[in-house]
């Protein structure tokens, strides 16, 4: 930094706030001593920065499966909160391994990352617990803190399950299948419970089938829709407990020569790009992941500036989901063709 402030004529705390805030330099004086910094090929070391105790500059995100659109439009949000801070994102994914988000958390601890959104993978909360005893700043997104001491970003999946299976039953569906996931995951027990709550109101009995499956993914759907074709009666809808399982169970459908919806409505959750963009558009519970993504990274910047005060107020924002329609249940259902016998 010495060696760039006597070629650029300026003093090393000018090149250091054209570092770390360049709102704060003159235009001018900006480019002269950015094209120095380009020409002397400097690079400023991050370990040095944080042996004088000037926090990291980096952020973290650890999802549990960067597969799922959901959570990459997740991370877009993050990443765009925290450019506008001049901060940096590193992403990890633990593939849903309690395991792989412990090594993940190890490292960011180790590395002394600024901060770390953590949708938690196992069903212990150990990764909150690790976090908790380590010195790292951290907030939950797409799940609610276990307390008030903490900062997360979550969606009402109680509500949203709720709203798909309502949706279903006033088109006239009968019987109605749901297609679950993991049930140690937090937002699918939240989801299935709404879809109950909402069978258990309805004016009438309603046949049920639950249909579990041990992953949220395609290929978990893919069979998921196979089961739903050896069935001796076939559900005319069929709710799914994300947006990955409901499309797997279209493609084994269509595979199959049924039709949606006429020969089975069908229903997902979380409303990735791909829902709308189907061969027949989804329906399904919209959770704003972009937003989701800006509001946790927003909580964690300003946790990770409170400075020890301790006036810092934690906050766990609820998000309520909405439902959105699409071609995929707006037809009433006619009577299914009959299973295997």
């Amino acid at each position: 930094m010495t060696d760039v402030a006597r070629e650029a004529g300026v003093s090393v705390a000018t090149v250091s706030n054209v570092l770390n805030q360049p709102h704060r330099v003159a235009e001018p004086t900006r480019s002269r001593v950015t094209a120095v910094i380009q020409r002397l090929g400097y690079v400023r070391s991050e370990n040095a920065r944080l042996l004088r105790g000037v926090p990291s500059r980096v952020l973290a995100v650890l999802v549990p499966d960067l597969a799922n659109p959901f959570y990459a439009a997740l991370v877009r949000g993050a990443e765009d909160e925290a450019r506008k801070a001049g901060l940096a994102v590193l992403v990890g994914n633990s593939v849903h391994d309690p395991r792989e988000e412990n090594r993940y958390l190890d490292l960011f601890t180790e590395h002394q990352i600024r901060g770390v959104l953590l949708t938690p993978s196992g069903p212990d909360g150990a990764g909150i617990r690790a976090l908790q005893r380590s010195t790292v700043p951290f907030v939950l997104v797409d799940q609610a803190a276990p307390s008030r001491d903490l900062c997360s970003v979550s969606v009402d999946d109680a509500v949203g399950g709720r709203l798909a299976m309502e949706h279903l039953i006033r088109m006239g569906h009968r019987p109605i299948a749901y297609v679950s996931g993991p049930g140690h995951l937090p937002q699918v027990r939240e989801r299935r419970a709404g879809a109950l709550q909402a069978l258990s109101a309805a004016p009438q009995p309603i046949e049920f089938h639950e249909l579990s499956c041990d992953h949220l993914t395609l290929a978990t759907g893919r069979d998921a829709g196979s089961r739903l074709l050896g069935m001796r009666k076939r559900p005319t809808a069929v709710l799914c407990a994300n947006d990955l399982l409901a499309l797997g169970v279209f493609q084994t459908l269509h595979t199959a020569g049924l039709h949606v919806p006429q020969d089975m409505a069908l229903a997902g959750y979380d409303d990735i790009e791909l829902a709308a963009a189907a061969a027949v558009p989804l329906t399904s519970v919209r959770r704003p992941a972009v937003t989701m993504g800006s509001l946790a990274a927003r909580l964690l910047i300003a946790e990770t500036q409170r400075d020890g005060t301790p006036e810092h107020a934690h906050r766990q924002i609820v998000i309520e989901p909405e439902l959105a329609v699409r071609q995929s249940t707006l037809q009433p259902p006619r009577r299914p063709p009959p299973g295997p016998p």
